[in-house]
């Protein structure tokens, strides 16, 4: 079960139970503040519930009431404990939580793409951009040679293409940004694995903290 504590329309310490209707799920905030990992919930959430606590039925806290979904009934979200415990801390020491960066900027590779370009992929990210002098720059790691038009939309290619990191697989833009915010910190090392051109590759990269 899920239990939510809250404030919701100044009625003090109300309780609604639901359950726990999925894990991991991306919570939009806005074009650019993207929440991972998220725990979704069809125990009423309404607003005064934000930041009160989402339980398990053994009374253990597992999540902080977040958001709800605009226009829907019973679907609320919860910022995991997971979090929670990497975040809150820098909050109250510092005021603020310092993003990883990697400092690049691509292109999701799909089959379809990858055929039309000869990718030696079919999943990745295709790096269109790397930050001067930003962690994947002081990697080594490259941006696009050149400009391609497919169709209508033009492409910056022949860059590297990021495939994993950690070990663990990349096949996007959204894989990336996600491990980056659920798996790492500003100043970890990563070892990246990568194709230039055909050949496999790895570095290790020191992460940057998110330009603002």
């Amino acid at each position: 079960r899920a239990i939510a504590i809250g404030n919701p329309f100044g009625l003090d310490w109300t309780l609604t139970s639901g359950v726990v209707s999925s894990l991991g799920r991306p919570l939009q905030l806005s074009s650019d503040r993207i929440i991972f990992d998220v725990i979704q919930t069809d125990a009423a959430i309404n607003p005064g519930n934000s930041g009160g606590p989402l339980l398990n039925s053994r009374g253990q806290l597992i999540g902080v009431n977040t958001a709800i979904r605009a226009g829907a009934e019973n679907i609320g979200f919860a910022v995991p404990l997971s979090t929670v415990r990497r975040v809150v801390p820098e909050l109250i020491e510092n005021g603020r939580y310092p993003h990883p960066w990697l400092g690049v900027r691509g292109y999701r590779v799909f089959p379809e793409l990858a055929g039309r370009l000869g990718l030696p992929t079919d999943s990745g990210v295709l790096i269109a951009q790397v930050a001067q002098g930003g962690p994947a720059a002081q990697g080594g790691l490259r941006g696009a040679s050149r400009e391609v038009v497919l169709g209508n939309t033009r492409l910056l290619v022949g860059g590297d293409i990021i495939v994993e990191i950690d070990s663990a697989p990349i096949d996007g833009n959204a894989a990336l940004r996600e491990f980056l915010e659920t798996r790492t910190r500003v100043g970890q090392e990563v070892v990246v694995k990568f194709y230039r051109g055909d050949e496999p590759r790895t570095t290790r990269v020191t992460l940057g903290e998110r330009r603002q």
